[in-house]
């Protein structure tokens, strides 16, 4: 870890950090240096803190000093690092319980749970678009080319139909015509406009439909 990062590490337990250039040897390291918490999960690559015994006063301290200090600096690199320390030491980490009445019960809803949280992570990361196949069709109005020649063309228009396709579908299965549905998308302007089942054209993030994917994963999709 690096050595800008201890003090994210032990602020929230309530420790302290245990160096030789702090003039602190191993051997001189009493309990009371030492930091608490609930629950510590550690992974290759991440360590997450749960209920530490660290003094809020201290953390709220640490949080300031990190904000001014990425208000002072100049360089990009250290912004971006200051911004993570930040996080880290600002956020909080959520606990979902998941109980249920049979073993099988519990089983399937955490990985419900574990399916959403997945997908969170990936809607962070990445960002999300308009469900129910109206990402993609208003992708297919994008495709502008003609084609030199006529295979070139028919090639266009293959995927052209295939980025229709989720949405046409949608509303084929809920007994309407799926042309109809598909122009009255293209025709309103907003990006997130699309087609609910129940028979109603809005928005779809108002009513919770929105695709998560990765971001490079659309792109090739579209070229």
């Amino acid at each position: 870890m690096p050595k800008q990062s201890w003090s994210s590490a032990t602020e929230p337990t309530g420790g302290q950090v245990i160096s030789e250039d702090l003039g602190i040897k191993l051997e001189n390291v009493g309990l009371n240096m030492l930091g608490r918490a609930k629950k510590v999960s550690i992974s290759k690559e991440n360590t997450a803190i749960v209920d530490g015994a660290g003094k809020k006063s201290e953390i709220q301290g640490r949080v300031a000093q990190i904000k001014q200090q990425i208000e002072e600096t100049t360089s990009d690199y250290d912004k971006e690092k200051l911004q993570e320390r930040l996080a880290k030491l600002a956020g909080g980490v959520a606990v979902i319980r998941v109980g249920g009445a049979t073993e099988v019960e519990v089983k399937e809803k955490k990985d419900r749970v574990d399916d959403a949280l997945n997908a969170t992570r990936a809607a962070v990361e990445e960002g999300i678009v308009a469900g129910g196949g109206v990402a993609l069709l208003r992708a297919s109005a994008n495709i502008k080319a003609a084609g030199a020649n006529a295979d070139q063309a028919a090639g266009i228009n293959i995927v052209r139909r295939a980025l229709q396709a989720p949405a046409r579908q949608i509303a084929s299965n809920a007994g309407v015509e799926a042309s109809i549905v598909a122009g009255k998308i293209l025709e309103n302007k907003g990006a997130t406009f699309g087609y609910n089942v129940s028979g109603v054209l809005r928005p779809r993030f108002e009513i919770g439909i929105c695709g998560v994917g990765p971001r490079q994963q659309l792109v090739d999709l579209t070229i």
